[in-house]
């Protein structure tokens, strides 16, 4: 069984800790703004070093110095370090110079936050960056992460900085761009092309919205994938008001958008697209029965039962209503929430 100490217990470090709890691991936490809830909390790092081996920093990068240089004189032979922040460029240096050689360390960048656990969204994949000074690290935290369930990649710290640059940095940004304009707001019925920027910003702002100075600051990369997306915005604008004046200086299909080759008469194409459609609520159905698992855990907690009837009819009321709502046969709808209703009863039970 591990023993897992974790540095830092803000919404991430919770959601991880109750991840390593499922798993039946013992789990310890320290926070120096907030005591962890029983069984987790430790009164200093003293504690936390004796009831842990590996030792978990959940803390914010830019603190990362600060807790390191706290942490360095209780570690002892058998202790491990492993953080868990979203660039790594930064933590690599701070972790080789406070540790180097004496205290093994790994970083790791978790791919999924506090709203992807509580959805049960899976798969949850994680970045690991092995290092030179420890490399037998990479596949301890491979093997720690596979027994939590999640798909692990290797990559170097500055080619995960690069990649983060031009994906997770540029979604928040653009995310607080939206949300500063006002982009969506007091919109009853937004347009497809927009529902998915909404789930963005939402994603965005309930999953790590404190992680947006980070993302920004800390990854040396950042800076240049903004400027890029900032560059290009600006010639589409400048392309959209030459072309309103009736003077377009950028040449024919600057303003274009490639559609992808789907064409509807295809019949291939189209069994393929269903084929994904499948493969999506597949994955849904996978996240609803682990969801119906914490739900069980939940009412064994409470004491109460697995059957609620009354839940169950209200349940596939409301199914039937919104399948009218999209033009769906209800009844054929209850009778596919029976199933799967079957199933939750089933998995529930064991």
């Amino acid at each position: 069984m591990e023993r897992v100490g974790i540095i830092g217990f803000g919404r991430f470090g919770a959601a991880f800790a109750g991840l390593c709890g499922e798993q039946g691991w013992a789990v310890a936490a320290y926070d120096t703004a907030r005591r962890p809830p029983e069984p987790f909390a430790c009164e200093g790092l003293a504690e936390l070093m004796a009831r842990s081996d590996l030792l978990v920093l959940a803390t914010p990068v830019p603190r990362l110095p600060e807790v390191l240089r706290e942490l360095r004189p209780h570690l002892r032979p058998g202790h491990w370090v492993m953080d868990v922040g979203s660039v790594k460029v930064r933590p690599v240096e701070v972790m080789e110079a406070a540790l180097g050689r004496d205290c093994p360390w790994v970083a790791t960048h978790p791919l999924f936050g506090p709203v992807s656990l509580a959805q049960a969204e899976r798969p949850l994949r994680v970045v690991v960056c092995p290092n030179a000074l420890h490399p037998e690290l990479a596949a301890k935290a491979r093997s720690l992460y596979e027994r939590l369930g999640c798909e692990v990649i290797e990559q170097e710290a500055h080619a995960h900085d690069r990649a983060m640059a031009t994906t997770h940095a540029l979604a928040f940004f653009v995310a607080k761009g939206l949300l500063d304009s006002g982009a969506g707001e007091d919109v009853e019925a937004p347009p497809p092309s927009f529902q998915a920027l909404a789930r963005s910003i939402a994603l965005v702002r309930g999953d790590a919205g404190h992680l947006f100075r980070v993302l920004q600051l800390e990854n040396p990369y950042a800076r240049a994938a903004r400027r890029r997306l900032l560059g290009a915005l600006q010639s589409v604008d400048r392309a959209l008001e030459e072309d309103s004046e009736g003077s377009p200086s950028q040449g024919p299909g600057t303003l274009d958008i490639a559609s992808p080759v789907l064409p509807a008469e295809d019949l291939r194409s189209t069994r393929d697209l269903i084929d994904a459609v499948d493969r999506e609520l597949l994955a849904l159905l996978e996240r609803r029965a682990r969801l119906a698992l914490r739900a069980a855990r939940a009412k064994g907690d409470l004491g109460v039962g697995i059957l609620d009837p009354d839940r169950e009819a209200r349940l596939l009321e409301e199914r039937r209503r919104w399948a009218e709502e999209r033009g769906l046969d209800p009844r054929a709808v209850e009778d596919l929430f029976q199933l799967i209703l079957s199933q939750s009863r089933a998995l529930q039970a064991t």
